[in-house]
This record gives C-alpha cells, structure tokens and sequence, in this order.
C-alpha cells in the first residue's frame, strides 16, 4: 500500500487532535470496519468511562485489522461517533489517537450523537483501511 498523508499549512493543525486532514491510498484491498464499542469479547461494556471504551473500542478494531492480516498503521479513515454526555471529554479520544497513530494518523470526522445501541455506550468508532 502507498499512502501519503496531507496536512497543508493553509488549514487548521488537526494532528494535534491525533488525526489528519486527508490521505492518498493506493492498495490491492479495502477493509471496511463495522462501528467498534467498548466492549470486550463476551459482549461486556469494559467499563463506564469514554477512556477505557475509546481504548477497547480501537483495541476491537486492530483485532479486527489483524484477522485479515492488517494492521493500524493501515488504517484511512476513522469515522467517531461521540455521545453528547460526554461531549467535553474529546481530549481523552484526541490522546488515544495520538498514541495508537503517532506519525501521519488518518483523516477523521467526529460525530455528537445523542445515544448509541446501549445507553452505557459513549463512543462507536468506525475503520476503513486499505490494505496489501
């Protein structure tokens, strides 16, 4: 896969929030990630804070990457779909970000959403990637 990352100086810095602004890809496969929750794999809510369901959220989807012989780093597009009860704790998905896609992350867009499938949830994350 070839992927270059565009982060022009004439719009905002977004790779401090742990995303960039655009990717060029080119690959053999694209992945398509179904929206990824807190939760482990007996379907359990890992726990009642954005924190620890953003983690397991994009630990589900590296497990998910990894059974068709991918990997994060060839992730493309993040889609992040945030509820409005946690709405002031972006900071917490920004440092996730940043520490799963510490060079050239890929383009995002973040969603406030009043509720998600349970009402414990508080973030789903979907994944596309372009893989080898």
């Amino acid at each position: 896969m070839s992927r270059t990352v565009i982060n022009p100086d004439t719009v905002f810095n977004t790779v401090q929030y742990g995303f960039s602004q655009a990717v060029i890809v080119t690959g053999q496969r694209r992945m398509l990630l179904s929206g990824q929750v807190g939760v482990d794999i007996h379907e359990r809510t890992v726990g009642p804070g954005l924190q620890e369901q953003t983690e397991a959220a994009l630990d589900n989807i590296e497990r998910v990457l990894a059974a068709a012989g991918g990997k994060m780093a060839q992730v493309i597009m993040l889609r992040i779909y945030i509820c409005d009860t946690v709405r002031e704790e972006q900071e917490v998905i920004a440092q996730a970000l940043r520490d799963r896609f510490p060079a050239d992350p890929p383009p995002s867009s973040w969603v406030i959403v009043s509720g998600l499938s349970l009402p414990e949830w508080l973030i789903e994350i979907e994944a596309e990637a372009m893989l080898d």
